[in-house]
């Protein structure tokens, strides 16, 4: 029988969502996501974004001054209990796998974690074994 690890979302993503402003814009995400393999710059709905092996990880939302973010979907909802100032959804992707992200009330510190959740969730096997297997 195998026991289901209970997931939350780090402590220290909740907390920096709660502190002073860092995060501005999508340079911020990029200079991030960028020290992830693979990821390459692109666009989606017409706007900027992040992308690894052709599929998006994060985007600028279109009409909202905000991230859209890839997210597993219990994530997302501990990150919007714990932090509803920061992290939100809108009706369009209640049920998809992406979180919405406020420019402005985030921490730059809390991005990392967000950033590589979101890698994690569309990276190749590959990609992720030899990033896991860095020194």
């Amino acid at each position: 029988m195998t026991t289901r690890r209970k997931r939350r979302a780090p402590a220290r993503i909740a907390r920096a969502a709660a502190e002073t402003t860092a995060v501005t814009n999508l340079d911020d995400v990029r200079e991030i996501a960028r020290a992830l393999p693979g990821v390459v710059d692109g666009t989606s709905y017409g706007t900027p974004a992040l992308k690894v092996g052709g599929k998006l990880i994060a985007r600028m939302h279109q009409d909202i001054d905000c991230l859209v973010l890839r997210a597993d979907l219990l994530d997302r909802e501990i990150l919007m209990q714990s932090a509803p100032d920061a992290f939100f959804i809108t009706d369009h992707y209640r049920d998809y796998p992406w979180i919405l992200v406020r420019f402005g009330v985030v921490e730059k510190r809390a991005l990392p974690d967000l950033i590589e959740r979101a890698w994690r969730l569309v990276a190749s096997k590959t990609l992720v074994k030899k990033y896991d297997s860095k020194p």
